[in-house]
């Protein structure tokens, strides 16, 4: 697993090399085999500082350091917040909704490019007062996360910045940004000797992506540039899905279930201790049930009893639609 997690880290930071970022959310999956969720922000964090120090010492003369005074005093208190909460309660649902978001890049990826006509404005830059806000939400993110990668990837594009002025400029941001982040873990007990390990490999992968990609990144266009920007996105949000899936359904207990008699076809879905179904019966009548637990009667001598209370909505063409309501109790050993 080692192995891998540096092939994968090497291959997604050379593609956020060329695409101005998002290493870090392509290399969450692996990561998740390795770590609990709530260590791998702290993983990422300690591999991107040192990438982050090699792209910066790399192109340190392209860094716009205006963007760098307006975006990163916002970004910490922001990444102090991010923190606190991951400390708090784990971030796979953040995930699930950064996926999501991400894979809203699709359109751009797969639309057709049409020659701009002369009379054709360019979309208008974003102004500096807006950096400090976007600065505050990429620090809570990145601290929830450990990742903030392409989010906003936009604002740079926004900026008019070239290639290698957003690698080195969002490098710029990035660097203090995760050296406070990995203080910040230390002082909530997020760093141990498997985390140091992992985030070990993936510095190495982003050095050696960084020294190699540097060679012939003058050759890759601005267009270019972009569309690769856009498929890394869309990447990271897929692998974002699946992953934050995956944990919600150990987490929260998600089961489905699927059962067809000859008098009724019937789907269920568990959360947690919770249960809804749909039914369609054959005299035409369907009824979507809610089933939660009402109380625990406590332990009786080898058995626990609890009390579960169902509501259910009848729609039936022979008797209209009502409602019903079940209290039944099951026990087990």
């Amino acid at each position: 697993m080692i192995v891998l997690l540096f092939a994968v880290a090497l291959l997604a930071f050379s593609l956020s090399t060329v695409s101005g970022g998002g290493a870090g959310l392509l290399v969450m999956p692996v990561l998740g085999t390795l770590l609990a969720p709530e260590q791998i922000p702290a993983a990422l964090s300690l591999g991107t500082a040192v990438s982050s120090a090699t792209r910066i010492a790399t192109f340190f003369r392209a860094i716009n350091w205006r963007v760098v005074c307006y975006f990163v005093p916002a970004s910490l208190p922001g990444a102090w917040l991010g923190v606190w909460m991951l400390s708090l309660m784990q971030p796979m649902y953040l995930d699930l909704l950064l996926g999501l978001f991400l894979l809203g890049n699709l359109p751009l990826l797969l639309r057709r490019k049409k020659p701009a006509p002369e009379s054709a404005s360019a979309p208008p830059p974003v102004s500096m007062r807006l950096l400090p806000g976007i600065g505050f939400l990429a620090g809570f993110i990145s601290g929830f996360t450990g990742a903030v990668g392409l989010l906003f990837n936009a604002f740079y594009h926004r900026l008019g910045l070239r290639k290698e002025a957003i690698i080195a400029t969002r490098a710029a941001n990035d660097i203090l940004l995760h050296l406070t982040k990995i203080g910040l873990y230390a002082a909530y007990g997020l760093l141990n000797q498997q985390v140091l390990l992992a985030g070990a490999v993936v510095a190495l992968a982003g050095i050696t992506a960084t020294l190699l990609v540097r060679f012939w990144l003058h050759l890759v266009n601005e267009e270019v540039f972009r569309s690769i920007g856009h498929a890394a996105a869309c990447a990271a949000g897929l692998a974002m899905l699946v992953m934050a899936g995956q944990q919600v359904i150990r987490h929260d207990h998600v089961r489905t279930m699927l059962n067809a008699t000859h008098s009724t076809v019937s789907a269920s879905m568990g959360w947690r201790t919770h249960v809804y179904s749909v039914a369609l019966e054959h005299n035409n009548e369907l009824e979507l049930k809610y089933t939660h637990p009402a109380f625990n009667t406590g332990m009786v001598p080898g058995q626990r009893g609890y009390w579960y209370r169902a509501s259910v909505l009848h729609v039936s063409m022979k008797r209209g639609v009502y409602v019903t309501r079940d209290l039944s109790r099951t026990q087990s050993t």
